[in-house]
């Protein structure tokens, strides 16, 4: 293994580290969503904006259910990260191996629970009989590849805890270019419907994960596991659910929210749902930086909690905020600009009229969401410092914020105002989020500067001070 594989992050330049870690992120996470983007694509241009408002349709179920799998492997991450931080080796691998067991269990009781029930939920969120088959047709495949979709967020997840953001991305290079052909060939020759690219989507992440796992194994000594370090352990399954539960039901309570302005958006006819799909697919593309920028700051405060290093935990978060300030107000020039230029490329323009009208919509549904960015950008930084912190906790009161914040719009605002509140409805969101996150911090970090006083020291402690330090705790 190569010495550059993981990194240290307790010591030296927060703002390099920062930016050193996130860069491969970030393109990981913009090749995930460029192949997401050409499922979108391939279904609308080839099978058109009924097929594309059926797959949209899906959208916030999909984050819903989805959301939850890569909540509790992010969770399940965090103990890692902080052994790592610790330099307490034994113990990491305790937790890798009892977050394999725990993930696999996950696995299978989400994709029997989701495969049963998904027409049923689908016909509660008042999904048009227009685009019905095309809808449970995509979510269905998606859910049978709940596993494959688990194997890759755990190992990517343990990877970037360790410090290794650069090779989770070499496999989403390979995973994407294997989806986009699977795509063409599904749907181009063998006219598989909207199924084909959601079999496309699992089997390129199960292909991932897969290869995530045997090059863990082969280049990774710090994971070999020695005798009895395999073996179950409550406490250490207790301390990975107490972080990743959490974390998953911050992202399902979110997407209850989704949920009903997703059924609301139904509510307003193909056409909506079609412009929400192309508007927002257009805008995750923006939104993936961020989410790399939050999974950067979760990574660098665990691993600095792990040494008692508050001191970087404060310099991190406050370089994350300039990046993602930064990013946010580029984001929302280029997308004010060329936005309906993006939305376009998601539809077939057989029929002129209506597409107008979506590509309309979109643009103004990207406008608004892209100009209330930096509300957004302090939700991830927060937030994943919170969780690096080990506060998993305080997610899920910042989902239920999101989620009353959304139902509120959805119940009250989209029957009178219609298209333009379902516009409103994610930046109104973000900004109750903020006004429990931002205090949220603060409250945390006094509670950590009085577990550990020693930890405010700007030089680092030595290892025999750190270890008094958890012992007084």
């Amino acid at each position: 293994m190569k010495k550059s594989t993981i990194k240290d992050m307790t010591t030296g330049s927060p703002m390099k580290l920062l930016l050193g870690f996130m860069l491969p992120l970030t393109l990981g996470l913009l090749f995930q969503q460029f192949y997401n983007m050409v499922d979108t694509i391939v279904v609308g241009k080839f099978l058109g904006v009924q097929a594309l408002a059926g797959v949209g349709s899906t959208g916030s179920i999909n984050f819903l259910v989805l959301g939850f799998c890569s909540g509790i492997c992010a969770g399940f991450a965090i103990p890692v990260a902080q052994k790592f931080g610790q330099k307490d080796y034994v113990n990491l691998r305790r937790y890798v191996a009892n977050a394999l067991y725990l993930a696999g269990a996950f696995a299978l009781v989400v994709t029997l629970a989701t495969t049963v029930f998904c027409g049923g939920i689908l016909r509660l969120m008042n999904t048009k009989p227009d685009f019905y088959r095309e809808a449970y047709g995509y979510i269905f495949v998606i859910f049978l590849g709940i596993p494959a979709i688990i194997l890759y967020n755990l190992l990517s997840g343990i990877l970037r805890s360790l410090g290794d953001s650069k090779s989770p991305l070499y496999f989403l290079l390979l995973s994407s270019v294997l989806n986009i052909v699977l795509d063409l060939i599904s749907v181009g020759l063998l006219g598989m419907g909207v199924e084909g690219p959601a079999w496309a989507t699992v089997i390129s992440q199960g292909v991932c994960g897969v290869l995530c796992l045997v090059y863990m194994w082969k280049k990774f000594p710090i994971l070999k596991m020695n005798p009895g370090e395999m073996r179950p352990s409550t406490a250490h399954m207790k301390r990975l659910c107490g972080m990743g539960i959490p974390m998953g039901l911050q992202y399902s309570i979110t997407a209850i929210g989704s949920i009903v302005i997703q059924t609301a958006t139904n509510g307003l006819g193909t056409v909506a749902v079609a412009s929400v799909t192309a508007g927002s697919k257009a805008s995750q593309i923006f939104c993936a930086p961020m989410d790399a920028l939050g999974t950067t700051a979760a990574t660098f405060a665990g691993q600095n909690v792990g040494a008692l290093r508050l001191d970087r935990v404060r310099r991190g978060l406050k370089d994350c905020l300039i990046i993602g300030v930064s990013y946010a107000l580029v984001a929302f020039g280029v997308l004010f600009l060329f936005g309906t230029d993006l939305a376009s490329l998601f539809l077939d323009e057989s029929d002129p009229v209506i597409v107008g009208r979506v590509l309309e919509n979109a643009q103004q549904y990207q406008t608004i969401c892209s100009a209330m960015y930096i509300p957004l950008i302090l939700i991830y930084v927060y937030r994943f410092t919170i969780q690096g912190l080990g506060f998993s906790g305080p997610a899920v009161f910042a989902g239920v914020f999101e989620m009353v914040a959304r139902c509120v719009v959805g119940i009250g605002l989209v029957p009178v105002m219609g298209f333009t509140a379902v516009c409103w409805a994610n930046p109104i969101a973000w900004i109750a989020a903020d006004l429990f996150l931002v205090p949220c911090y603060f409250c945390v970090m006094r509670r950590l500067v009085r577990r550990y006083p020693g930890a405010r020291d700007e030089a680092p402690e030595p290892v025999e001070k750190v270890r008094e330090l958890r012992m007084a705790k």
